[in-house]
């Protein structure tokens, strides 16, 4: 290994290293001391809750640990957004929980959370996946209320998405191991089982309180909505459960006992591992973003037994699409190249191509490659690093803009399942062609490196320096170099903490982020999810199909 590759690497550790002690403080919710008054109360908590509900030793998605990082700081922050999302297996069977967790906030719907929830369900909606609700929460977060309650994608959202699931066959299980109140007490009754555990847990439209404020009746929580009132009389709950392990057990029971789901049937085989050391993944991804490397390399780590057969190999070379297989399941892979490549143009000429940056003909090459896939029922996965598309006048003259239209046309339309990778760059119009946020990855994850913006912090803060200069200089105002200096500092500083991967997973831009080790995993599960939701729909490109 050369200094280069150990200089990659120790930069690489550092940052996992700095994801995973973030982690540990985001794993402990609101503290220690609450997690302990919830074991004093005879309850678990949220990660102990899931830990026993999931199968010992199998594979798991944690989606959004970051979500409310560093937000919400005049409210003492939301850690987690107040709610553990996790993808795993109940009996055997592929789902997503949804643990409030009540030492942050008492499980309070922070916006964050609102927005968290929301993904939930709309991975087990895209995937038919069943969904399993821990409800342990004190309803609304009644400072920030204007910005959770009102709106389409707010807290009622919640329950029109039961509604919808209902709808359409995907099982639902509540399980209310705490407070269950005001509109969120609709979750358990539009639920498919609902279970709720002695003493502890409660479910009712208005507290005691509240009930005595409205209507002058001095009556109890316990008596007014707890498991003896909703088991025995109201009939709003299928089950007593007598502690916390009684209520996970029989959402366990009930699981092993459902029947299996119609398939898309996509193609897997036995997995087989990379022949290539993931580990020296570290040492390829660069200590600097103006570095390059060859995202083969890369690929060559991720797939199984380091084989691919790369389409149009030869031609549009800032992309690489290929197929292989990754934990056994066939992909389709679409990335980046990062390194300098030589590339023939029209009329015979040779160039030296910038890695990194979408040409015409990558974008051409890309999108064919897409359709393909659709039309083999293959799962495709993007792996960003990009800084844009090429500029200038002769690719305008090129028709850059049409072929960049045909890619995201192709992408968009897309009715295979798409995961996205950001391990580098994810910069602009490169982030909407290369599956971002806004295109439906059914999970999008990002590596320690990935930085998401519409451009690079040096160049925002350039554009946007010399548009503050000519605002001052117009106000008469007289602009030394230092006071430049110190301009452009201050906006590159913003614009490089926007564009951190915890920026964008704090916000829910992406789902997680994850050590790059963790990519084959994610990837699995993710396919293995995709696999509940038969295709129904008929690939169509619309007006840009040749």
């Amino acid at each position: 290994m050369n200094l280069e590759f150990n200089k990659n690497e120790d930069t690489m550790r550092q940052l996992i290293s700095q994801m995973e002690q973030r982690l540990q403080q985001i794993y402990l919710g609101g503290g220690k001391a609450r997690i302990e008054k919830q074991h004093e109360q005879g309850k678990m908590s949220a990660r102990e809750r899931i830990d026993f509900l999931l199968d010992k030793d199998s594979a798991r998605f944690e989606m959004g640990a970051f979500a409310g990082y560093e937000m919400y700081p005049e409210h003492g922050g939301c850690t987690g957004g107040g709610v553990v999302i996790m993808i795993g297996y109940v009996s055997g069977k592929q789902c997503i929980v949804v643990a409030n967790d009540a030492t942050v906030k008492a499980g309070a719907w922070f916006p964050i959370t609102g927005k968290k929830n929301l993904r939930a369900q709309e991975i087990a909606m895209e995937n038919k996946l069943p969904i399993i609700y821990l409800v342990d929460s004190a309803g609304v977060y009644l400072p920030l209320q204007d910005e959770i309650f009102p709106d389409k994608e707010h807290f009622g959202r919640i329950f029109r998405n039961n509604a919808v699931m209902s709808s359409m066959g995907i099982l639902q299980i509540a399980a209310v191991m705490g407070s269950c109140v005001a509109g969120g007490a609709y979750l358990p009754i539009m639920s498919d089982e609902a279970m709720i555990v002695d003493k502890t847990g409660s479910i009712f439209l208005a507290g005691s309180y509240l009930v005595k404020a409205a209507v002058g009746e001095n009556i109890d929580n316990e008596t007014l909505g707890g498991a003896t009132t909703h088991c025995e009389i109201s009939g709003v709950t299928d089950y007593k459960c007598k502690d916390d392990q009684d209520c996970l057990s029989r959402i366990r029971n009930i699981m092993s006992k459902i029947g299996d789901y119609d398939k898309a049937g996509f193609n897997r085989i036995t997995p087989v591992a990379p022949v290539k050391d993931q580990k020296e993944i570290y040492g390829i991804i660069p200590d600097t973003r103006d570095k390059q490397y060859d995202a083969h390399e890369i690929i060559e780590r991720l797939v199984d037994g380091g084989s691919h057969e790369e389409y149009k190999e030869l031609y549009g070379q800032s992309i690489i699409c290929t197929y292989a297989r990754i934990d056994g399941w066939a992909v389709g892979i679409v990335a980046n190249q990062r390194k300098i490549v030589k590339g023939k143009k029209p009329g015979g000429s040779t160039e030296m191509q910038f890695g990194g940056v979408i040409y015409s003909d990558s974008a051409d090459k890309a999108a064919r490659f897409i359709m393909n896939c659709n039309q083999k029922k293959i799962p495709l996965v993007f792996i960003q690093d990009a800084t844009g598309f090429m500029v200038g006048s002769r690719s305008e003259q090129g028709g850059i803009i049409k072929d960049g239209a045909k890619l995201v046309n192709a992408m968009a339309n897309s009715v295979v399942p798409k995961f996205t990778i950001i391990i580098g760059n994810s910069y602009g119009a490169a982030n909407y062609a290369m599956c971002g946020k806004a295109y439906d990855p059914r999970l999008i994850v990002g590596w320690p490196t990935a930085c998401i913006a519409v451009m690079g912090g040096s160049q925002a803060a350039k554009v946007l320096v010399q548009i503050e200069i000519s605002t001052l200089k117009a106000k008469g105002e007289e602009i030394t170099p230092k006071k430049e200096e110190e301009l452009f500092n201050k906006i590159k500083d913003r614009y490089d903490r926007q564009a951190s991967p915890y920026y964008a997973a704090s916000r829910l831009w992406i789902d997680a982020i994850i050590d790059p080790l963790e990519t084959r995993k994610v990837l699995s599960i993710g396919i293995e999810m995709a696999n509940h939701a038969p295709i129904e729909k008929k690939y169509n490109v619309g007006i840009l199909q040749t």
